[in-house]
């Protein structure tokens, strides 16, 4: 949809991760529309990551991140 749309831009998303390393959820802050928004959701939530710290054991934490679409 965004490409035919021609829609490029970048989505800002809150993605928090657990102790394990697994995204619990994922917030869009500020989106393009088109689809891009979901696709960067969803891409988020199929990541995995290594979890934050604390005195040496994981915890959970929240991450700001940006995906840029671009045509």
């Amino acid at each position: 949809i965004a490409q035919k749309a021609g829609i490029q831009g970048k989505v800002y998303v809150l993605a928090f991760i657990d102790e394990s390393g697994s995204v619990n959820d994922v917030k869009v802050l500020k989106g393009i529309g088109g689809g891009c928004d979901e696709a960067a959701a969803d891409a988020i939530k199929a990541s995995k990551f290594t979890p934050g710290t604390n005195k040496g054991k994981p915890v959970k934490v929240k991450l700001s991140l940006v995906i840029n679409f671009k045509l």
